[in-house]
């Protein structure tokens, strides 16, 4: 790993630290802005270091730092109902990533690695809430899914605007591999 890759992928890290504690309440699961954020980083990096962002975020919220949902962190957070979302992040960021990485040149390969990234956190999330609330999947889906679906068509369609034009500005600074 170069030093160039290890500080892309800090500042990723950092940047999803930042933005995912900011939520719109919306009971159970809050609405947070850590999938928009993942959304760039998975598009802008390549799949390896995108997930890797992610990871580092991840585990700097299980050791308490406040960087999950409402400024929160520590081991229960990830053990609790949103836990499986939290973990999902992870593939949202692999598949995303690894989908734009193969078709970088079409555009619509964004909108699409994210649309499968996403299909792939929500499935994670649900069926985590499922087990750790008791619920049955009509009520995880109206809780956990349906309520966030307009918010991630726009932050998708805002991230598909935006990674793109970052990816080639920063490869073509050569500050990203190519």
């Amino acid at each position: 790993m170069k030093i160039r890759d290890m500080v892309f992928t800090a500042l990723f890290a950092a940047i999803i630290c930042v933005m995912a504690p900011f939520v719109i309440p919306m009971g159970p699961i809050p609405l947070s802005l850590a999938t928009f954020a993942i959304y760039i980083a998975a598009s802008v990096m390549n799949w390896k270091y995108g997930t890797l962002a992610v990871i580092i975020y991840i585990a700097l919220g299980v050791v308490g730092l406040p960087v999950f949902s409402g400024f929160t962190g520590g081991l229960p957070k990830l053990v609790g109902p949103t836990g499986g979302f939290i973990l999902g992040y992870i593939l949202l960021a692999l598949a995303e990533g690894f989908f734009i990485d193969k078709l970088e040149s079409k555009k619509w390969a964004y909108s699409l690695g994210m649309v499968i990234g996403s299909v792939l956190l929500y499935t994670c999330g649900t069926i985590w809430f499922m087990i750790i609330m008791n619920v049955t999947l009509a009520k995880a889906l109206a809780l956990c899914v349906i309520p966030f679906l307009l918010g991630d068509i726009v932050k998708i369609i805002l991230a598909s605007f935006i990674a793109p034009r970052l990816r080639k500005m920063l490869k073509k600074q050569e500050i990203l591999r190519k």
